[in-house]
């Protein structure tokens, strides 16, 4: 369920409160003042079984006896009574609850769980939606509706606040009221047993009167949905987010470096920033930057992070620079031009550079020369401008100079986003006060400006991210499952946890990641005959399942260049392996080609399955100090190309990757494939728990891994009837939809799912239609469609979307025609479009394409597809009605028919 009869909840004409009271102190009585006292024009009934009146207001002694169902009803009585009141109210007609009462098993206590079973038992055959339950309640400040028992009531405004924390509610309100912030909905979600964040997300997504949406996150429940909603929200307007709990303690237990590394709290992280969100740590930095959004003038690349700063103060500039680095953030370097023209503006003792000091005397109308210069630099993204008081200068004529001189600038159309920091308390109020008018982000602080840049900075890669065209992935090798799946078997047959090293290796070159030639032998004179067949030298490695670590027991020996040297290197390693765990299992040793690359750097790759998001991707600095290090980045499968190299960037190793001084760089596109690889592993193969490649050499001939560790799961513990792709967060690519079909005139086509590398292919498919028939897919002349709309079309949520393309037979990498749905949130319904080149028209490729999307709506669930046809399209019609949709006449537009196609 998603966001079915939300709209009760969010716009309701009535409201009931189950458990008024006038009992000083109890809940009921707090949350019967605040609705009562909140100025919602609409019934609020109060139900109590002894009391006649609640807050002066007529009371009822039963749901029965209310004169109207309630749209909205609040329930603060015993646990035990919630489960009937739902399903009175359900069978009344009510279809939103907010459950303020606590009692349904929080903590895990099977009464409190049989009980909140029974809750949604109640509520399931009225598709009634609850909040709750264990939270502090609902505001709805633009309707005046307070039915909670917070002790202070939100203002009306455009940020919605989503909360699990009840106490986070009141803390929220408590900060923001005195400082004038409002909001337009703030829900303490409480136990989420019904509503979560991906509910309200995909609800508020499309609420005009909601700016940006606030969210204060403990766990996530339903990481799929929440990821589809996220990052639909997220492409319509600002998702912030605080995430609480986030120094974990389960992950020092963790059986591998992976599993180390990838904590929850960086899986989370992954997740916001995979789904286009912002993340924040502190309350006062989630309304900063939902300010900044607001406000602050957009960035005009992705990469905009060079910041000029405009100061009449040598020290704050200082500061300013540092806290600008501290955060990732670059200072613009200024264009010659740009220098020669402070030069003639500016006293002769300016800094000659860039922080740009104007010098402490600075009137208004230095700081506009200075900023219109700056403005005009193209090396120079966004302007900060700050002010120290000073007793020879006006806080507020600067002030003023530097909003005319933005007018005057934004005349031109030269935008660029500029921030203000006025230091000081009395004597910048009155300038803050100016910039806050004119809807300027301002801060008390050079740190909180900074900030706010570089949350503007972070949240438009995120945006750009979303959007970013995905280079195509070299097609030279198909995973060979079925031979990875025969090699977990195995282990799992033999009850084992963790694959041997050489089997461990076969593994990843199952999936096309290189590894080293590894044999295994049962001692030391076996050993020495496998050397003899690798050539040497060769690395020497203990085997044993019961040894997680080898190098911590030394049972790892590289160089060997003779007989002589392993067999007195594996005698020792032996004898090693018995002092430091007497009671483990030796199974002899692998023995590997010695792979000797100068100059190659030691990376991780890992996989690890996340309890909420399921399988997450790991990348960072390899070897034996990775855990020291501490030089990691965690993603959500699956990647692409894209996907991998921001991986990478993320780290710090990444700089040394990109070659330095005499040093090449790495190949990093081989990194990047090896990461989607991995990805494709993690989406196919539910029996593997855990994979650690450590160390993998990188450098500008390639990758190769030299050792690898995969941990298995039980074979109890996987589904065989349950795709491994249903572990993920993110649907996958639907290879299973892979297909073919026969046109009229016995041409076989491939049918295949969009890609997102695909955004080329499909802009030259709309290239290869005429002006007309541009005009009848838009509705409107046409010429192409550009990046953006290229983009949304094939980096598509498969959970709520799917597009089939039909490929030319003659150059697969040319796309003839797509059919796409698009479901609503709840998955009932789903509108279609279709598009073919205007050169293979007639020939039914675009009635196959449509018959296929539809077989697959049937499949998925789907109760009906619809979609809107130009009268004039006939062909379209008739295609339609061969399908059996159903006709009617759109009344507001006569040239416009709705067609539907309802399956039974």
């Amino acid at each position: 369920m998603s966001v079915r009869n939300l709209d009760r909840l969010f716009k309701p004409s009535s409201l009931a409160l189950i458990g008024a009271s006038k009992r000083a102190g109890s809940v009921g009585r707090v949350v019967a003042r605040n609705l009562f006292n909140g100025g919602f024009d609409g019934p609020i009934m109060p139900v109590h079984p002894r009391h006649t009146a609640i807050e002066g207001t007529l009371a009822y002694r039963s749901v029965a006896e209310l004169p109207l169902a309630p749209d909205l009803a609040v329930i603060c009585t015993p646990p035990d009574s919630v489960p009937a009141l739902i399903d009175e109210l359900g069978a009344r007609g009510t279809r939103a609850v907010v459950v303020i009462t606590a009692g349904f098993g929080e903590g895990g206590d099977a009464p409190g769980l049989e009980r909140r079973q029974r809750l949604l038992d109640a509520a399931r055959p009225y598709t009634l939606r609850v909040v709750g339950p264990n939270c502090v309640g609902v505001q709805l400040p633009r309707l005046g509706i307070d039915a909670s028992f917070s002790h202070i009531s939100a203002r009306p405004g455009d940020l919605a606040f989503l909360t699990q924390s009840g106490a986070m509610v009141t803390a929220m309100l408590d900060w923001a009221t005195p400082r004038g912030i409002g909001f337009s909905q703030v829900v303490s979600l409480g136990a989420m047993a019904d509503a979560d964040f991906g509910d309200l997300l995909d609800y508020l997504a499309v609420d005009p009167g909601t700016r940006a949406i606030l969210l204060y996150v403990e766990g996530v429940t339903q990481a799929r949905k929440f990821m589809s909603a996220c990052r639909a929200a997220a492409r319509a307007k600002p998702v912030i987010v605080i995430k609480g709990g986030r120094h974990a303690e389960g992950a020092r237990a963790a059986s591998s470096h992976t599993g180390a590394l990838a904590g929850s709290d960086a899986v989370y992280d992954a997740a916001f920033r995979r789904a286009g969100a912002l993340r924040v740590y502190t309350l006062e930095e989630l309304f900063d930057a939902a300010e900044t959004l607001a406000t602050a003038s957009p960035l005009r690349r992705a990469e905009a992070d060079r910041l000029a700063i405009l100061t009449n103060g040598g020290g704050l500039g200082v500061l300013a620079t540092d806290t600008l680095v501290d955060h990732g953030g670059r200072l613009a370097e200024l264009a010659p031009e740009t220098l020669a023209a402070l030069d003639a503006a500016l006293p002769a003792t300016w800094s000659h550079g860039n922080p740009v000091d104007v010098i402490g005397d600075a009137p208004g109308s230095r700081y506009a020369a200075a900023l219109e210069v700056l403005l005009g630099d193209p090396g120079v993204d966004a302007v900060l401008v700050m002010h120290c008081p000073t007793a020879v200068t006006d806080p507020a004529e600067a002030a003023g100079a530097v909003i005319e001189t933005l007018q005057a600038a934004r005349a031109r159309e030269i935008r660029r986003p500029v921030f203000t920091a006025w230091l000081g308390e009395a004597a910048a109020r009155e300038s803050r006060s100016l910039f806050a008018a004119n809807r300027l982000p301002t801060y008390d602080t050079p740190e909180r400006a900074i900030r706010a840049f570089m949350h503007l900075v972070r949240y438009r890669r995120g945006q750009e991210e979303l959007i970013e065209t995905v280079p195509s992935i070299p097609e030279d090798h198909r995973p060979d499952s079925e031979g990875a799946r025969a090699i977990l078997r195995q282990a799992q047959a033999e009850a084992r946890t963790w694959l041997t090293e050489p089997e461990a290796k076969r593994l990843l070159e199952c999936y096309g990641i290189p590894t080293v030639r590894t044999l295994t032998a049962a001692g030391v004179e076996e050993a020495t005959a496998v050397a003899g067949e690798l050539g040497y030298p060769v690395a020497l490695k203990i085997l044993s399942p019961d040894i997680t670590h080898k190098s911590d027991i030394g049972g790892v020996a590289l160089d060997l260049e003779n007989e002589a040297d392993l067999r007195h290197q594996g005698e020792a390693m032996l004898r090693r392996a018995r002092e430091a765990k007497p009671n483990a299992r030796i199974d002899g040793f692998s023995v590997q080609e010695m792979c000797r690359r100068p100059g190659a750097l030691e990376l991780i790759l890992g996989l690890v399955e996340d309890r909420q998001f399921g399988p997450a991707i790991l990348f960072g600095a390899g070897g034996t100090a990775v855990e020291v290090l501490q030089d990691k980045a965690v993603g959500l499968p699956p990647l692409n190309l894209r996907l991998a190299r921001s991986l990478m960037a993320e780290t710090r190793i990444h700089r040394l990757l990109s070659g330095y001084r005499d040093t090449p760089a790495a190949d990093l596109d081989a990194i990047a494939v090896a990461l989607v690889r991995l990805s494709e592993l993690a989406a196919e193969l539910a029996e593997v728990a855990e994979v650690d490649i450590n160390p993998l050499l990188a450098d500008s001939r390639g990758v190769v891994a030299l050792d690898a560790r995969v941990k298995v799961k039980p074979a109890g513990e996987v589904d065989p009837a349950v795709s491994p792709a249903a572990r993920l967060a993110i649907r996958p690519y639907p290879k299973a939809l892979e297909q073919e079909g026969e046109l009229l005139d016995g041409t076989v086509v491939k049918i295949r799912p969009v890609k997102p590398e695909d955004e080329a292919a499909v802009q030259e498919l709309y290239r290869h239609l005429t002006p007309e028939d541009m005009r009848l897919r838009f509705f409107a002349p046409k010429a192409e469609i550009g990046h953006e709309s290229a983009a949304r079309m094939t980096q598509i949520d498969y959970d709520r979307e799917m597009a089939l393309v039909g490929l030319d037979p003659e150059d697969q990498s040319q796309i003839l025609g797509i059919a796409r749905i698009a479901a609503d949130p709840d998955g009932r319904t789903a509108e279609y479009a279709v598009a073919v080149r205007s050169a293979v028209k007639g020939r039914g490729l675009g009635y196959l394409l449509m018959r296929r999307i539809l077989d697959y709506a049937r499949r998925r669930g789907l109760e009906e597809i619809h979609g809107d046809v130009l009268t004039e399209n006939r062909r379209m019609l008739q295609i339609c009605a061969e399908l059996g949709f159903e006709r009617s006449f759109d009344p507001q537009d006569s040239q416009l028919v709705k067609v539907v196609k309802r399956f039974a």
